[in-house]
């Protein structure tokens, strides 16, 4: 697998190959990245941070998560509880995974595009999270889905597998010592094994509403309104970035029919230049295309014969 040099400028580095692939007509190449960037080092800093913030004073929980019966007169802790971790474990798989995705994602992003995106999905997280536990009270009954704080990154990590996918869907991912899992399944993985988890352990169901939300509104930015930097074009995602394609090829006869509903329903009306394309009769386009290719050969032919009669006419002169 290719690797690119050490990265000294980020930003940079990401808008010169941009600029040299616009020169040489091809999309630009997207290898992984060898260093992690400042950016993501002061991430780490704010993460580290905010739980040593929680560890020595407790009483600022309510002030920095997601308390669902305290959110209405704490609206900004929907904004900052994607910052705050809550134990120390969480704390420092944050940081890992912030380092080792964003050296290869910010790279290609830049540091802007980059932050943008960790605020966007860490605000909608938070936003979905406390409409998700409010709603889960409703459903249940239980007074536990309305005290218990709700805090992390994970909603910003799942976003990160999902770019991942897009950017480098063949790029190998360590899970353990003797296994590797290629990018592109990684957010199926991970969606699977929450899932699990969260009926084996009951208190991790509160990770899985956010970890799931910012997976899918990862998708949805990145595939509709993020510019792609393969083809430089805003909302122009890759064939294989469609909602069916976040299932596993196995498993594609099942899952198709209803993830092509799901994709109707939540994202055909998001490609405007589909619906708006006229319907052609294919007999009307051959015969324009003929008529084309005709007057294209006339105006060739009187254009050899204008240029062969003006050597002739400055020989007689």
């Amino acid at each position: 697998m290719m690797e690119s040099q050490p990265l000294q400028d980020p930003t940079s580095e990401a808008h010169g190959a941009a600029a040299d692939a616009a020169g040489s007509g091809a999309p630009p190449a997207v290898v992984p990245g060898k260093e992690f960037t400042k950016t993501c080092k002061g991430l780490v800093v704010v993460l580290l941070g905010g739980y040593a913030l929680l560890h020595f004073v407790p009483a600022s929980l309510d002030y920095l998560t997601i308390v669902p019966a305290k959110t209405i007169p704490f609206v900004w802790t929907v904004f900052t509880a994607g910052y705050i971790e809550q134990v120390l474990p969480g704390a420092i798989g944050s940081s890992l995974g912030l380092l080792f995705c964003g050296k290869d994602i910010e790279p290609v992003w830049g540091r802007k595009e980059f932050l943008k995106f960790i605020i966007l999905i860490n605000s909608i997280c938070g936003v979905l999270a406390f409409c998700i536990a409010v709603a889960l009270y409703y459903v249940t009954g239980k007074e536990s889905f309305l005290v218990t704080p709700l805090s992390g990154f994970h909603g910003a990590l799942a976003g990160f597998l999902v770019a991942l996918k897009q950017l480098l869907p063949h790029l190998e991912l360590p899970m353990c010592f003797f296994w590797k899992i290629k990018a592109k399944w990684m957010p199926f993985f991970v969606m699977c094994f929450s899932t699990i988890m969260a009926f084996i352990v009951p208190d991790s169901i509160n990770f899985l509403p956010t970890l799931l939300s910012g997976m899918y509104v990862s998708w949805l930015y990145l595939r509709y309104f993020q510019r792609n930097p393969l083809t430089g074009l805003k909302g122009d995602a890759s064939d294989d970035f469609s909602f069916p394609s976040l299932f596993p090829d196995a498993m594609r006869p099942v899952t198709d029919p209803v993830a092509n509903v799901f994709h109707r329903m939540l994202c055909a009306s998001s490609k405007p230049s589909e619906l708006s394309l006229p319907v052609i009769d294919p007999t009307k386009a051959s015969r324009r295309r003929e008529r084309g290719e005709r007057v294209l050969e006339e105006r060739m032919a009187a254009d050899h014969a204008a240029d062969t009669e003006a050597p002739a006419h400055s020989a007689e002169d």
